[in-house]
């Protein structure tokens, strides 16, 4: 007897598509990022509640004192002093008294710098933020003319602008020719140890050295303009001009000095270690107050560097040591066969560096490089030991003026400081991690 099969067992095939139906509620959009990222567990729930009552308890009463309890405006002291302390607030009264920053902003960004010469800092910010921004903005053309701009003409303009030019340089001419002449043997020397040409050599030595000497025609030069004393800089021009100083010569210092630490040249190797080391196991402070007090008397009579130079001479060379480790890092991460790639090409030592190995070896320690920078900007605060006073240095010499004496000054004074620091370096660590992204630098999975 033939088998009967009802409709229910014949098999069915759709004939259209169920519409789309959105994912749980659970599993998408915030509610999903809080499960995976907040409370995915009993200890990061925990951890979670325990620094939402810390910020709980901290936000509140810093938003009360930056912001709403704060004094904006004001003539004195009274403005921000309780009745009990002869002011006009009222007893209890907490907050900020950002009418003194305002009054002493001038300062805090100048220093002494005179008030009619103050145009010529305005002209070299712009000139350099102009500048850095063509540099860093991946977008913008003429990269090559930028770095050039930026590392040959704004270091001369604004050297001019800031001290009004007509430097007193002819005592180093004499100096400068006998450097070059040792400088020119030195290079022949190591050419010809390395078995190289050493007429590129040459070449480059006695072009850095024209530069140098055509350099101090121009600071020589007379251009009508008043001369300021880097005595009475201060605020954040010192602060600006000791940072960009340090880490626009702490980069190439730091490469030159790591390619000398993995030379095969034992005399290149051996002056590179020993300029690391000792850098890096003197504090920055001792490198400080070295370079103003004790220098000084070393030096023959009637022959003196001015501070701020010496400043900038010393914390140059202290961060190019910690530079020099980083970017060694970087070059002792690279496989042995991008060198061997490299030498069978048929590169030379420079054309392999600069083509191959530097480009990703720098890639890779954009975090290290950007850290350093980073340590470096608040570093800069070190030199009120030597009597400069930079951005910090001249809030806390602001404390002295009674006509702003009150129990929130000090608070206020360095809250500001805080921030002003806080800007600076996190725009730095944003862009490094920019540039990671940019570049791609990580290791996805």
């Amino acid at each position: 007897m033939a088998e009967q099969h009802s409709a229910a067992d014949i098999a069915f095939v759709r004939r259209e598509m169920l519409p789309q139906q959105d994912a749980p509620i659970t599993s998408r959009g915030i509610v999903a990022w809080l499960r995976e990222s907040l409370f995915s567990s009993i200890p990061y729930t925990i951890l979670t509640l325990a620094c939402l009552y810390i910020l709980w308890v901290i936000i509140p009463p810093l938003v009360s004192f930056l912001l709403t309890s704060a004094v904006w405006s004001g003539a004195d002291r009274a403005v921000c002093a309780t009745e009990a302390q002869g002011g006009v607030q009222p007893d209890g009264w907490f907050g900020a008294c950002w009418a003194y920053v305002g009054d002493y902003g001038n300062q805090f960004i100048y220093g002494r710098y005179p008030n009619e010469e103050q145009w010529r800092v305005n002209i070299a910010g712009i000139l350099f933020i102009g500048g850095l921004a063509g540099l860093l903005i991946p977008s913008v053309p003429y990269k090559r003319e930028n770095i050039i701009f930026l590392a040959v003409v704004f270091p001369i303009a604004a050297l001019i602008l800031l001290t009004g030019g007509h430097l007193s340089v002819g005592g180093l001419y004499i100096p400068l020719a006998i450097l070059m002449v040792i400088a020119l043997a030195v290079s022949f020397l190591f050419a010809k140890l390395s078995d190289s040409d050493p007429m590129p050599a040459l070449k480059n030595v006695a072009l850095l050295f024209i530069g140098l000497f055509v350099l101090l025609f121009i600071l020589g030069f007379d251009f009508g303009l008043i001369h300021v004393e880097t005595e009475v800089w201060g605020g954040l021009l010192v602060t600006l001009v000791i940072a960009v100083t340090g880490i626009a010569a702490s980069l190439p210092l730091g490469i030159a000095l790591a390619l000398g630490r993995r030379s095969a040249l034992p005399i290149v190797r051996f002056f590179s270690i020993v300029f690391i080391e000792f850098w890096r196991g003197v504090p920055l402070i001792t490198v400080l107050f070295m370079s103003s007090v004790m220098l000084p008397l070393f030096l023959p009579e009637g022959v003196s560097f001015d501070k701020l130079l010496r400043a900038l001479i010393g914390v140059a060379l202290f961060s190019s040591a910690y530079m020099a480790e980083v970017v060694r890092g970087g070059l002792q991460a690279l496989p042995k066969g991008q060198y061997e790639g490299a030498m069978a090409l048929g590169l030379n030592w420079t054309q392999m560096m600069r083509m191959i190995i530097l480009p990703q070896a720098l890639k890779l320690v954009i975090p290290g490089i950007v850290n350093t920078f980073i340590g470096l900007f608040k570093d800069t605060t070190l030199v009120l030991i030597i009597g400069l006073f930079d951005f910090l240095g001249q809030i806390q010499s602001s404390y002295s003026d009674p006509a702003w004496a009150s129990p929130v000054q000090a608070m206020t004074g360095y809250a500001f400081a805080a921030i002003v620091y806080w800007i600076f370096c996190f725009s730095m660590s944003r862009y490094s991690m920019f540039m990671e992204r940019k570049l791609d630098t990580g290791h996805k999975r």
